[in-house]
């Protein structure tokens, strides 16, 4: 019996939504009444207002680097209301793949209670499409390290925090549908042996499964390509009643043991079914025939690895997780049928407050007629109920938890989001009720620039789909990839690492290079090379396991696997990261696409 009525969550998200203007002036009430004593606050010259006029006339629009001067008095031993006003419980790690090392985020109440309304209206509407009954979940979910900072706090991921509050023991595990695998997995120290006990609990209660679940879709897609490799010995365990050998951690061995019973009919039929499969396709309804999705992040960075996800599932629809950031929460997945490359997410009013910066495209063209390139001309920032369907914006908030903590020697840095730029772009795809509902387009932030160029993480990903077309012919695909901007000769140019899933000739890899830096049609990147400013791309191939060298140094820093992302671009102070993908090239390849 669920410990609340899916409806009423409707009912209530329905109501929030009618008058989406009043929650947001209440909101940011609240936000601003919890941290007045702020020094930041106080020298703004707020003088205890709370309305949105007078809070957008005296606080700025920041990013982090405009904070930089009030973290350091914190992270120098500080203890006065300099920037927020209350107390954090714990402090959450982010995974560190951006910069190539951790940030510290705060974990308080605030956060826990916007987590769970989020993760129910989602549920609500999902399961109102998909109804599950009660039976189980096959999640792929980890904990990480745990460290202590200089003020006696213990930081560690948020997967973890959550999972070790009492609401989400209340709460989560009645609408995310009992996890197969215990505690001692979930919290296990080893990621590769709680993966393999994932996999193994999933397949003992493989007619109980109604979902299949994590964070990002690469979580997803890594455990299956781990499936391929290990399901002889996952079928042998289950065939003897006895878990492998590898699974050396002592509490995970006894949790995941007293699952175990000799099944044989159960081991043959796993087995058979694998045998049959072609290619791995539609592995997951064969092997969790009563599954009804699989759900987790699928939009922005984790497209890459839609298509992969979409052969291991099949006929089984996929289903994007809840639009959020390490530094807050935005909006929930109300129209759970719509297909991972349209998904939507309706703002929730009382969880941040949140502006709007219009963004109009402006499209240049060089005077040769190279390709159009494509720029955003800003506008004065608009409240949350004033966007209009079909224009796009980058998002600011300010949220109750209001914190952006850097690692540094683990200290701890605090500094409040007031009017924090999130670097996002995204589209008003319609309004449910008087709330909009966002398409995620884009990250601002340059990924690739040397010259005048101006190429986003999108403007890779796309050049990078147009190059795999080629290796689809040929019947290969790119595992994972990233890029670098090496600046050691001049002039610099674009690096870009593939690790692919078998060999390919050399003469497909030349035909890829060219493709590559032809796609980049960013008019200063184009006009660049073609003076040389900007020198041949070069596209370097890695042997097969380089990417998940990079995982398991992140998750040697302390992230979880349901939280880490590939960088597509490795800047040059992530000397760890450059030198695995540096000492696992097997091929180069560089451009004549401008004849140089």
């Amino acid at each position: 019996m669920r410990l609340f009525s899916l409806e009423s969550v409707i009912d209530e998200f329905e109501e929030l939504t009618k008058d989406a203007g009043g929650h947001q002036r209440e909101t940011l009430r609240k936000i601003l009444e919890q941290n007045g004593e702020a020094e930041y606050l106080q020298k703004l010259g707020l003088g205890g207002r709370t309305d949105p006029e007078s809070f957008k006339a005296r606080v700025p629009l920041v990013t982090h680097s405009d904070l930089d001067p009030y973290i350091q008095r914190i992270a120098n031993g500080e203890t006065s209301p300099i920037l927020t006003g209350k107390p954090i419980s714990s402090i959450s790690l982010s995974s560190g793949t951006t910069q190539g090392k951790p940030k510290f985020l705060p974990f308080n109440d605030e956060l826990v209670q916007s987590t769970m309304q989020i993760y129910r209206t989602s549920f609500a509407f999902r399961n109102r499409e998909y109804p599950i009954g009660n039976g189980k979940a096959l999640q792929f979910i980890y904990s990480s390290k745990e460290v202590k900072t200089k003020g006696g706090l213990i930081a560690t991921t948020a997967t973890t925090n959550v999972y070790r509050t009492e609401q989400f023991k209340r709460t989560m595990k009645d609408i995310q549908s009992q996890c197969c695998s215990p505690d001692e997995v979930i919290f296990g120290s080893d990621f590769q042996q709680s993966l393999y006990c994932h996999l193994l609990c999933g397949l003992i209660y493989s007619e109980e499964v109604q979902f299949v679940f994590s964070t990002f879709a690469h979580s997803i897609v890594h455990a299956f390509r781990k499936l391929e490799q290990v399901w002889e010995e996952l079928c042998e365990d289950i065939r003897s009643g006895v878990l492998s050998s590898r699974i050396s951690v002592p509490s995970m061995r006894a949790a995941v043991s007293k699952l175990l019973s000799p099944n044989p009919d159960l081991a043959d039929s796993i087995s058979n079914k694998c045998m049959r499969l072609s290619n791995w396709y539609g592995v997951i309804p064969e092997l969790w025939p009563n599954a009804k999705y699989v759900y987790g992040i699928m939009t922005g960075s984790m497209e890459p690895y839609l298509k992969k996800l979409k052969h291991y599932a099949g006929s089984l629809p996929l289903m994007s997780a809840d639009y959020g950031s390490s530094e807050s929460w935005i909006g929930a997945n109300v129209n759970p049928s719509l297909p991972p490359e349209l998904t939507t997410f309706a703002v929730l009013p009382n969880i941040a407050y949140f502006e709007f910066i219009p963004l109009e495209k402006h499209v240049g063209q060089e005077m040769d007629n190279s390709p159009s390139t494509i720029h955003y001309i800003e506008g004065e920032p608009i409240g949350l109920t004033e966007v209009e369907v079909g224009k796009e914006y980058e998002i600011i908030f300010t949220n109750f938890a209001g914190i952006f903590i850097v690692l540094l020697s683990l200290s701890l840095l605090v500094a409040c989001l007031y009017r924090y730029r999130l670097g996002d772009v995204v589209r008003v795809a319609g309004f449910h009720n008087t709330t909009p509902e966002l398409q995620f387009v884009c990250r601002r932030s340059l990924v690739l620039s040397i010259n005048i160029d101006k190429n986003t993480e999108k403007d890779l990903q796309l050049a990078v789909e147009e190059a795999a077309k080629l290796l689809a012919e040929e019947k290969l695909e790119i595992v994972d990839f990233t890029s670098y901007v090496d600046t050691s000769n001049e002039p610099g140019h674009y690096v870009i690492f593939w690790e692919l899933c078998s060999d390919a000739a050399d003469d497909v890899l030349r035909c890829c290079c060219n493709c590559l830096d032809t796609s980049f049609v960013d008019a200063g990147y184009v006009s660049s090379r073609k003076v040389g400013a900007i020198g041949p791309l070069e596209l370097r191939i890695v042997h097969k396991g380089t990417f998940h060298d990079i995982l398991d140094h992140y998750l040697e820093l302390g992230g979880a696997m349901n939280q880490l992302k590939t960088p597509r671009y490795v800047s040059q102070s992530n000397i760890k990261v450059l030198q695995i993908l540096n000492m696992n090239v097997t091929a180069c390849y560089f451009s004549t696409a401008y004849g140089m």
